[in-house]
């Protein structure tokens, strides 16, 4: 259990922003979020849509307005893409932004993001497991929405990013039919690999074409394969000009004794 806590602690170093570590010495910084709810839609939870006519001009979405896309310049005929970030993150900052514009860039798509931010900031990463229940099935209301208003599943892609694959996979607890396609940017590992099953997290089963991406597999990102075809670039552990950090260098060590003991073997 200490060996847990101590992954928990590391996890928020290695995912910090800027200011962080000064951040923590204020006793408002541990005020964490923790859904008891399952109400949708919820005030943390936002929907936003991106379209080649808006550009990077986000757009939100309320899903209790019928007419809340069409107003939105939402396109039946496009294909879909929705983006959903992960532990510490945001919509609107990296990497998401790279995603949505790389969609942006192609002319046919419906960029949808979603934005959890209040429910996964650091240090809280306990209570982000947690609220990733309430945040899949607000999604799956929002794919339903999709649908609903003339999308076509077979061109909806849903794109996580670390507790974003996880929260893609779960969507499809809420979901009569499967989903088409869902795409796993390094899947996050802390805590999940021991404790989350099948409905807690992302699976070949949760879509008919799940696709893995694996940058940082070991600490942070899962090891296994994860989906039907799983990509590990570079080897899946360490991107070129990535130096990495020292605490994970030492929490590899504690945990597999020797480092570069990895399992992503799928190229």
């Amino acid at each position: 259990m200490r060996l847990h806590w101590l992954v928990l602690i590391i996890v928020g170093f290695l995912t910090r922003d800027v200011l962080g570590i000064w951040n923590m010495f204020d006793i408002k910084y541990w005020r964490c979020v923790m859904k008891k709810t399952d109400i949708c839609p919820d005030k943390d939870i936002k929907f936003y849509l991106y379209t080649r006519e808006s550009g990077t001009r986000r757009l939100r979405i309320d899903l209790r307005n019928y007419h809340s896309l069409e107003y939105s310049g939402f396109v039946p005929s496009r294909k879909n893409a929705i983006i959903i970030h992960g532990f510490n993150g945001t919509e609107s900052k990296t990497p998401m932004t790279i995603l949505r514009n790389a969609y942006l860039s192609r002319n046919d798509y419906n960029i949808f993001t979603v934005d959890w931010m209040p429910l996964a900031k650091f240090p809280c990463y306990l209570s982000a497991l947690s609220n990733m229940k309430l945040v899949s099935q607000c999604t799956a209301k929002l794919y339903a929405f999709i649908m609903e208003n003339g999308g076509d599943a077979r061109e909806t892609t849903c794109v996580g990013h670390s507790l974003g694959a996880h929260i893609c996979g779960m969507i499809s607890n809420h979901l009569d039919v499967k989903q088409h396609k869902i795409v796993g940017l390094d899947p996050a590992r802390p805590l999940i690999n021991r404790y989350g099953d099948k409905y807690f997290r992302l699976t070949k089963d949760d879509a008919h074409q799940v696709q893995v991406i694996h940058t940082n597999a070991g600490v942070l990102g899962e090891v296994n394969q994860v989906g039907h075809i799983d990509f590990c670039v570079n080897g899946g552990q360490m991107q070129p000009g990535c130096k990495g950090h020292i605490l994970r260098k030492y929490l590899e060590q504690l945990i597999y004794q020797s480092p570069g003991h990895y399992l992503c073997d799928i190229f």
